[in-house]
């Protein structure tokens, strides 16, 4: 753990404007997923993308690590979780400034075996105030063993449900939310990086997209973009398979999840307030 003391603490600032062209390929990604009003939840995640020169990428089409993010000693690297507070949303014309800074650095062994997790913590501020503080964890892991098979995820279990959409994903879809996010990870463009070298069973849907979708969802419920929004991956949700959407009423807050249409097994779990 000492290795990495030197990375918390460790600052960068980006801005980037929400802008008209931004904007509108944005509702057309989300098509029938993004929420009545001016805000555009979600739309955070396309700004200020990482953006370097080819020399400086990883074998996973990412910024290599080392950059801004630490070079732990395993390979793969995954969007696992996070918890926002929202004072205001963003809206078109919005120039927002992003401080990002890394806050811990810590491993563990689970099943699946070594995990790295690295909490980066953003503040997105726009017109002179915070409009939304989040706190994200990213985790990474070891090359799948082939000899060793990850055990099954469980199926989810039955909701009464407020409101449920279906998203089906393709690898268009991917490929305009990647171009959106200037996301260069090859699990959501290259099929055999992502089944021959990852271990996936095929294209991965981004984790933000599904986050995007439930809040968007969450947004719509309410009335308002939501005041919190903790969302978490379980899963990997494979192109292809239909993407359930789904809300429930908590005793106070919204309960979300997607859901994978195919195998009833929940990829991406949410709550908002």
């Amino acid at each position: 753990m000492s290795d990495y003391d030197e990375w918390i603490g460790f600052e960068r600032t980006a801005t980037d404007t929400v802008s008209e062209r931004l904007a509108e390929h944005y509702r057309l990604t989300l098509d029938a997923m993004l929420a009545d009003g001016d805000d555009l939840p979600g739309v955070h995640w396309c700004l200020a993308p990482d953006a370097y020169p080819s020399a400086d990428l990883g074998r996973d089409g990412h910024p290599r690590t080392g950059l801004f993010l630490p070079k732990l000693p395993l390979p793969r690297r995954m969007w696992a979780s996070g918890e926002m507070t929202i004072a205001e949303g963003l809206r078109t014309g919005d120039t927002v400034t992003r401080v990002s800074t890394i806050t811990d650095i810590r491993f563990k062994s689970g099943r699946s075996g070594d995990l790295g997790f690295v909490t980066v913590e953003h503040v997105y501020s726009a017109g002179g105030a915070t409009r939304i503080r989040e706190k994200q964890m990213i985790v990474y892991r070891d090359d799948p063993d082939p000899a060793k098979p990850q055990p099954a995820p469980p199926q989810a279990d039955a909701w009464q449900t407020v409101r449920q959409a279906t998203v089906e994903t393709t690898s268009t879809l991917l490929f305009r939310y990647s171009a959106l996010t200037f996301n260069g990870h090859r699990i959501h463009y290259d099929h055999p990086y992502a089944t021959g070298v990852e271990g996936y069973a095929g294209l991965v849907v981004h984790g933000p997209l599904q986050a995007t979708w439930m809040q968007n969802m969450a947004t719509s419920l309410l009335g308002r973009p939501p005041r919190t929004f903790a969302y978490r991956g379980l899963s990997p949700l494979i192109c292809g398979a239909p993407a359930i959407v789904e809300a429930r009423k908590g005793d106070d807050r919204l309960e979300l999840r997607v859901r994978n249409g195919d195998t009833n097994v929940t990829t991406m779990q949410a709550n908002a307030t």
